[in-house]
This record gives structure tokens, sequence and C-alpha cells, in this order.
């Protein structure tokens, strides 16, 4: 425990870092599977799980073997040359999720940007678009990372305002409108390139969208000849009781785009995978990273893939899934400051009977995190919830009456 306490920390990050997130006032300092503790001592349940990186639970001692080996025998190489990892890693991912080939890469914003570049390439290439007049169609209210282009297409005010002049190449439509890209892909097919979109849109506060949305996108992008790109770098890696959420409509993605828990939070790894029809584009000199697929990088995600395979969490966050929206459902009909549980897996929100601007969501997580859980506010008035997929059904009950308790205690 440290010896210093918790305001300490606080201060010290306040005036030295740039204040560019809100964090809940909670120093951590430790954690092991759905647990954390704070540097004061006191022990908290997860239920952000580094917005899903953490799907294997903290610390996982496979994943931590996986890493303290390799990072004593080889760590970075850079893609000058081969490494003994990569092709093992390469070959496990692939076949893992059905694709021909991986690119890989390190932060989720990272791999969006290298899938979009490879779906402009492919479809100068391939399509036939005229070259610089490719479009990509993307969903309002979307999150996909805050690199220059992907602000450029987002309605956020706060990713998007005073970062201009922004990148050209995008049309937006609402989420969860299959009529809308249905018109845009009739009116505009022939500079389509590709529709990038959410299976489910987390940091919109989990939008699950219809039935059939994603399978019928997928069959409106095959005919027009557009390439269908799934982020999957919240939803996948087992997240929503499926390996990825597009499977829950068995629907493959032209383009995958993974990250946060291929690495089970112990590293930064992230992928784009594709068939070779569309990876084969990409010719040496002309996309890349330095640490892209290195050793220790690629070490860390096999373990990390064995362990949801090995530990059955698809399975584990279907079924979880189900039964701690049925429990939050119980405290819904005994109040009236929450009005809905949505989610799929142990992907989940609750949507608060108040308005975005109200504080009352950033009280709720507050008053969790003094009653041992740790959740943070999306969108003002939603509270996500997405425990490690480790956790047990009674740990998961123990977190419900958390929940329950403040809830039908709560006072503005």
């Amino acid at each position: 425990m440290s010896t210093k306490n918790a305001q300490y920390y606080i201060d010290l990050e306040d005036k030295h870092g740039a204040h560019n997130y809100h964090p809940l006032p909670v120093v951590l300092e430790k954690g092991e599977g759905v647990y954390v503790w704070d540097v004061e001592g006191k022990q908290y349940f997860d239920f952000l799980s580094a917005y899903s990186a953490v799907n294997q639970g903290h610390s996982h001692p496979k994943i931590v073997k996986a890493l303290t080996e390799q990072a004593h025998k080889l760590s970075l190489t850079s893609r000058a040359f081969y490494n003994s990892n990569l092709g093992e890693y390469e070959k496990k991912i692939t076949s893992l999720f059905g694709f021909d080939k991986v690119l890989p890469m390190n932060s989720g914003a990272e791999a969006v940007e290298t899938a979009i570049k490879l779906a402009r390439k492919w479809s100068y290439e391939v399509k036939g678009i005229k070259d610089g007049y490719a479009k990509i169609i993307v969903c309002e209210n979307n999150f996909h990372g805050r690199t220059t282009t992907i602000v450029s297409f987002s309605n956020d005010k706060d990713a998007h305002n005073n970062y201009g002049p922004f990148t050209p190449g995008f049309l937006r439509i609402p989420y969860n409108d299959i009529e809308a890209l249905s018109k845009v892909l009739e009116d505009e097919a022939q500079h389509i390139a590709a529709f990038l979109v959410e299976p489910i849109q987390g940091e919109a506060g989990v939008y699950v969208p219809d039935e059939g949305y994603l399978k019928n996108a997928s069959e409106l992008c095959k005919k027009h000849n557009v390439l269908f790109i799934a982020d999957e770098v919240q939803t996948g890696i087992a997240r929503t009781g499926k390996l990825i959420a597009c499977h829950h409509e068995n629907v493959q993605p032209d383009i995958l785009i993974l990250g946060k828990a291929l690495s089970g939070g112990m590293y930064p790894v992230s992928a784009v995978l594709a068939n070779d029809n569309i990876m084969q584009v990409i010719h040496p000199g002309q996309h890349g990273s330095t640490f892209g697929g290195n050793p220790l990088a690629c070490a860390v995600a096999v373990a990390a893939l064995d362990v949801v395979e090995e530990e059955k969490l698809s399975e584990r966050a279907e079924e979880l899934g189900k039964f701690f929206r049925a429990e939050i459902q119980k405290i819904i009909a005994k109040t009236d400051l929450i009005y809905q549980v949505r989610g799929k897996g142990l992907l989940n929100a609750i949507l608060v009977n108040d308005t975005p601007e109200s504080p009352t969501a950033w009280n709720l997580c507050m008053q969790f995190a003094e009653n041992g859980l740790l959740a943070k506010p999306t969108h003002g008035n939603i509270i996500r919830l997405a425990p490690p997929l480790v956790i047990t059904k009674e740990q998961l009950l123990e977190c419900v009456a958390i929940i329950e308790k403040v809830i039908l205690n709560y006072k503005k």
C-alpha cells in the first residue's frame, strides 16, 4: 500500500498532466481478477474493465507469465527483420477469427486509421473509384478514436470542435437506420469504399441496434460492392457473448478491427483483419508501425486469446449478461430513478431518469465507489456497466446488491 494518500496523486496529475480526462477521484494501485485496490487499501469491483480492455481480468497469471518471459527474451525488433513470435501470432488470430491476413498495430485508433487507409486503397485499385473520390459511410454518435481523421467524422462536440481543418471523404448517416444506409448506397455506391460501424455503440451509451441491422447492412454492402468494416475494439474478444458482436447475426465483416482486450489490458495491441483480396493491396513501405507486431505484443496477445478460449469467456459473458440484465430489471421495477437496462453479454448500461446535463449519473457512480464498485457515466445520464468476463455469478450478485442499495437509497 502506498505511503501517500489519494489527494497527493490527484494533485500531482492535476499539476503536471494535461487535463484531457475527468476521472472519478479514486487512485488505483493494484488489480487482480475482478478487483482493484486504491492507494489507501480499499477494494472495489471494477465495472469498467478499462473500457473492455481487461476482459480476462486484471493481471491474469497466464498473460503476466507470457509478458515477463518474453520481456526477458526480446521485446522489439521493428519490422526491418523477422521475429519468431509474429508468425505464430498471425496464425493464431487469423485462424480464430476466420481471415486470411492480419495487419498488426498498437492502439485502437491506429487500427481504425489503418482500416480506413486499406479500404480507400482497395477502392482505387480493385473497385476502380477515381483517385481522391472515395467516400466512407459512418454513423452518427460514433466513437472510433480521437485522431484528426477520426474526429473529422464525429458529431461529439468535445471530440470535434476546434480541431479543423478536417479530413474529407466521409458521409454520416443515423445509426440503426437501414433505410438511410440503403438510400446513400443507391445514390452514391460508385463512390463508396466502405461502411464503418460499431456493432454496438459503446461510448454512445451501449446503444444496441435492432435485430437484423448488421445482417441487412452487410448484405447491402455486398450488393453494392462496398466493404463492411466492423470496429470491434470494444465489443470484440468475447465481451458481448460472442467472439465478436457481429457473430450474433452471423455476419463476417470484410474488415475487422480489434484492440483493447486483444492483450488482456497488459500492453497496447490492435489488429486489422481481412482476406487476401483486400489485404494484398498493401505492399512494403506503404503502411507500418515500429511497434506493430513486436515480439512482446505477439506473446501477450497469443496468451490473451488462449485465455478467452480456455476459460470460455464468450459463453460466460452470454450467460451472465442475461442474468445481470434480469436482476437490474428487478431494481427498475422498484424505482423511478433508472428506467432501462440494455446491452449484450457483459456490455451493459443503465439509463438514469434525468437530463444528460444533470449530475445524477455522476453522483450515483460516486456512491457506487463509496460502496465498493467502480463505474463511469457516459453521455451524461447513462452508466456503462462492464465487469471483467472472469466474474462469477456470486460476485455479480454482490455487485447487483451494491447497485440496488445505492439506487434505492439515492437522495439528490
